[in-house]
C-alpha cells in the first residue's frame, strides 16, 4: 500500500505542489497513515504558513434556439491562438481571458453571426482587469447580453460572471 500526501507550497507569487510518498507494508497500517499525516502536519508548520490559490474562471452561459450551454474559459497569455466555438451552426461565441492563475488583466468576448460565407461580427464587449467573486450570478460581469443575427432574425442570449475556482 502506497500512501500518498500533497500540499501546496506558495511564496512570491510561486506555488510549489509538493508531494510525499511512502510505502506501507504489514499490520499497523492504520498507524503508519497516522504517523504519514502527522508527519505532514508537522512539516507544514515547519514550512511556513500557506494560502489556497484560488484560480480566476470566466463561466458563460448561452441561450440560443432552446438550448443553453454553460462554458468555462481559463485564463491565456496568448489571445490569437483562442478559437471561436460554434452556437448551434447559427452564432459563434470567443471568449478571450488574459491573465494568469492570480490575476486577470482583462477579457473580451466576441459573438458573431454564421453565415453561408463566414462568420459576422455582431458585437465586442471589453472588460478591464475585472475581479474574480466567489460566489456570483451566472451573468455578474456581463449582464444578460441579447444579440440577433441579421438573417432570419435569430437570437442569442449570453450572460458570464468571472468566479474564483479553488482547489
Amino acid at each position: 500500500m502506497l500512501v500518498t500526501v500533497n500540499f501546496l507550497k506558495v511564496t512570491s507569487f510561486m506555488p510549489d505542489l509538493i508531494t510525499w510518498t511512502y510505502p506501507i507494508a504489514g499490520r499497523g497500517k492504520l498507524r503508519a497513515v497516522g504517523r504519514i499525516l502527522g508527519g505532514a502536519a508537522l512539516a507544514c508548520v515547519l514550512v511556513g504558513p500557506m494560502r489556497v490559490v484560488a484560480a480566476p474562471l470566466l463561466r458563460c452561459q448561452i441561450d440560443q434556439g432552446g438550448t443553453t450551454r454553460m462554458l468555462e474559459f481559463a485564463p491565456v497569455t496568448e489571445p490569437y491562438l483562442v478559437k471561436a466555438l460554434d452556437i448551434n451552426g447559427r452564432f459563434r461565441f470567443k471568449a478571450v481571458v488574459i491573465g494568469d492563475a492570480q490575476h486577470v488583466d482583462y477579457i473580451k468576448l466576441y459573438s458573431y453571426s454564421q453565415t453561408r460565407r463566414q462568420p459576422v461580427l455582431l458585437h465586442v464587449a471589453k472588460y478591464m482587469a475585472p475581479v474574480a467573486l466567489r460566489q456570483a450570478p451566472f451573468d455578474a460581469l456581463t449582464g444578460y447580453q441579447y444579440l440577433y443575427s441579421p438573417q432570419l432574425e435569430r437570437e442569442m442570449q449570453y450572460g458570464c460572471a468571472l468566479i474564483e475556482v479553488g482547489p
